[in-house]
């Protein structure tokens, strides 16, 4: 995935331009699962953990617990193998509900 530049727009008014660089985590909610604990307890190597999500399902975007886009799963172009997100639903304001 390539590196998006920052958009001067998007910052706010004020904003330190020094923080354009500093990395956040985000993370890539592919589905949920909520087995019982005895359940949990068993799961062994090569077990199958269902989850609540179809393979051609959207993925899910967050910045903390934040929903912030949705996306599809797709191979890096960059470098073959990876896993990357498409972008297909992006959030305008930074409070915006997806």
């Amino acid at each position: 995935m390539s590196e998006l530049a920052p958009d001067h727009k998007a910052m706010p008014e004020g904003a330190n331009p020094a923080l354009w660089n500093v990395p956040i985590e985000v993370t890539i909610a592919v589905g949920r699962s909520r087995p019982s604990v005895r359940e949990l307890l068993a799961l062994e190597e090569n077990a199958v953990l269902q989850l609540d999500r179809r393979i051609d399902d959207p993925v899910e975007i967050y910045i903390g617990d934040r929903l912030i886009a949705r996306g599809e799963l797709q191979e890096s172009e960059d470098e073959p193998g990876q896993l990357a997100v498409r972008l297909t639903e992006v959030a305008s304001n930074p409070g915006e509900r997806l």
